[in-house]
């Protein structure tokens, strides 16, 4: 079985809550390091606008380049469930070594300020996991957001979109996530056949 996140952009409205939660949850002092990020993506001018969010993480990757490329084996995919761990003793630290950061190309890998940092990223709950319990974020997200649970259940529920706003895919890390896209849907200008724009007239 392998675990996946649901991230529905229509609803997210980019609160940090997730984020919030996430960090409160984990201990992960205030600073650079954060399991779970929000970003927002801007098209357009005023009165046409497209806003969206996309809440990122770990994804959990079917084959995670991180693990790959870290040379002392402390990233590991559990066999059970699919979800990616960094065993913090065995990794060098961020001052001999960053691979894993600059392997994975959605910045799941995450270092405090401390000195020599340890490699932190988000862990699926696993905590929570082992209890039956929704990860941190998903249970946190007051707009319903995110859900997790079994990739296949997820893909069952939003169909099979595996594109999002701001999110490109490498089918050969195979993220495991799901989506419901939010999709631009700004007023295109009606042209006539001189490619020049109609004329609206107000009553």
């Amino acid at each position: 079985m392998q675990m996946g996140f649901y991230f529905d952009q229509t609803r997210c409205t980019g609160c940090y809550t997730c984020i919030v939660a996430c960090k409160d949850w984990h201990d992960v002092p205030a600073g650079p390091a954060a399991w779970r990020q929000v970003a927002t993506f801007e098209k357009g001018r005023y009165p046409e606008l497209f806003v969206a969010h996309l809440a990122t993480s770990c994804y959990h990757c079917a084959s995670p380049a991180c693990a790959d490329a870290c040379p002392t084996g402390a990233i590991t995919k559990r066999e059970a469930d699919g979800v990616v761990v960094v065993d913090r003793e065995a990794c060098l630290g961020h001052d001999r070594c960053d691979m894993c950061f600059q392997a994975c190309p959605y910045g799941a890998p995450q270092f405090g300020a401390e000195e020599n940092a340890k490699m932190q990223k988000c862990n699926f709950c696993v905590d929570r996991l082992a209890e039956g319990k929704l990860p941190i974020c998903v249970a946190g997200c007051p707009m319903r957001a995110l859900d997790s649970g079994p990739l296949e259940q997820m893909k069952a529920r939003a169909g099979t979109s595996l594109d999002a706003e701001g999110f490109v895919r490498d089918d050969a890390l195979g993220p495991c996530i799901v989506f419901k896209p939010m999709r631009d849907t700004r007023r295109r200008a009606l042209m006539r056949k001189d490619n020049a724009p109609y004329t609206v007239r107000q009553k």
